[in-house]
């Protein structure tokens, strides 16, 4: 979560000064300052954003002066108390959230109830009966951030005021679209606080801004990868793309699996590994075998190590599928892409987003919902890939097309999300011109 202010007790000034305070972790600060630069590009309102030594690293000299004016580095390890600091201050403050509204509803909804198990069991139903449809979830799917939680210890119970802080903000800005999560935005929630949320997303990026590195250096070049995805585009959507995000590591049985299954069913494919996912002994040097004896066409897979320019890839004419951890940037970018979703969620708020994009938005078919506790078999895995290779999801892929199309109707002019943004804007500056309490 994040928070911003604007000063309501210092003298006028020309535009109302916000303060952006991301939570400091890269899928919080990249959308974050997703939305900072559109703010800023808007005029009317200056703009500081909150660094960590941790974080700041990721902000590129190149983003950051349109991202943020004045740009100012904390050494806090954390911003939570941003909300109650602004209350004392007698500064408006809104949450913003990098997440879905639904994921966002039920991370609030965990620590404003507080379920728990029934006897230790993992597999115990945990409802959500404030919510659309009262959904439920094995406790094995809920966040690590509840699941670990201790009643009386510090971090936990920061943790959990971090939480309740956000209901008391004036109102939600999430990076979503009306058309991906209207069941989640016709009506105030009860776990949001009845506060009214705002979609202004997707705020996936074109991928000519994320050539040189999104949150950080890129292990191949967007135009590499992209001329080696051009030795597929005589055979449009034949390539899978694999990535399990930037923070989780794999674990050694799911990349088993998964290898295993690449390897059997010989799908074209990219996979972004990152710089410590635990590969199957010798799997790295046959793909780079294989692309070397056989050529750029006949060599269908590729490993990309360290960070890979994910947006550039999706949005490539040779990817037809994405096997995902669904962490919801990465949702957003694929459907912001028309691409279909494999999806295989491992923690955090990935299974609330997987079962969004598979029951609710179509747009994605389950390879396990085990999560990281076991890993499925790779006869599984490869009938699941090999299905969709040879397009028995057709279905899912059309609902993916519609999905973008709806993504990008929603930023253009006219459309909710600009709407929703411009609304944004003006709120700001009025809470800005407010006069001295």
């Amino acid at each position: 979560m994040a928070t911003a202010a604007t000063d309501r007790t210092a003298a006028p000034e020309p535009a109302p000064h916000v303060l952006v305070v991301p939570y400091p972790a890269q899928g919080h600060t990249i959308p974050l300052l997703d939305l900072a630069t559109l703010l800023a590009s808007r005029g009317g309102v200056r703009l500081t954003v909150v660094a960590t030594p941790a974080t700041r690293p990721s902000l590129p000299a190149s983003r950051a002066p349109r991202a943020c004016p004045r740009h100012s580095s904390a050494r806090s390890s954390s911003p939570m108390p941003a909300s109650p600091l602004a209350a004392e201050l007698g500064v408006s403050h809104i949450a913003f959230s990098p997440s879905a509204v639904y994921g966002t509803a039920v991370l609030h909804s965990l620590f404003r109830r507080m379920p728990q198990r029934e006897d230790g069991d993992d597999e115990s139903p945990i409802g959500f009966p404030d919510l659309p449809g009262a959904p439920a979830y094995p406790w094995r799917q809920l966040t690590l951030l509840y699941r670990t939680y201790r009643d009386g210890d510090e971090v936990s119970e920061g943790v959990r005021r971090n939480f309740l802080w956000n209901l008391e903000a004036s109102s939600f800005v999430s990076n979503t679209f009306r058309r991906l999560e209207e069941r989640y935005l016709v009506a105030p929630l009860a776990d949001l606080g009845f506060r009214r949320v705002r979609a202004i997303g997707p705020l996936a990026p074109d991928a000519a801004d994320t050539a040189s590195g999104r949150g950080g250096e890129t292990a191949v070049s967007a135009a590499d990868l992209c001329s080696w995805l051009d030795g597929f585009a005589d055979d449009d959507g034949s390539v899978v793309y694999i990535s399990f995000g930037s923070m989780a590591v794999l674990q050694p049985p799911h990349a088993a699996a998964l290898a295993a299954a690449l390897e059997r069913i010989g799908v074209p494919f990219v996979w972004a590994v990152g710089t410590a996912a635990p590969l199957p002994e010798g799997f790295e040097e046959r793909v780079a075998a294989a692309a070397a004896t056989a050529g750029r066409r006949r060599g269908k897979g590729r490993v990309v190590r360290g960070w890979a320019p994910q947006v550039a890839a999706l949005r490539h004419r040779a990817v037809g599928w994405f096997v995902t951890h669904c962490g919801w940037n990465s949702v957003l970018e694929a459907s912001a892409a028309g691409v279909p979703m494999l999806a295989w969620p491992m923690t955090a708020d990935q299974f609330v987003n997987a079962r969004l994009l598979v029951e609710e938005a179509g747009a994605a078919v389950p390879v396990s919902w085990d999560g990281i506790q076991a890993a499925p078999d790779a006869d599984e895995v490869a009938r699941v890939l090999g299905a969709a290779a040879g397009g028995r999801f057709a279905h899912v892929a059309a609902r993916a097309k519609e999905l973008a199309e709806e993504a990008a109707a929603a930023v253009t002019d006219g459309g909710a999300s600009r709407q929703e943004m411009e609304e944004l804007v003006r709120e700001l500056r009025e809470l800005g011109s407010e006069p001295k309490e």
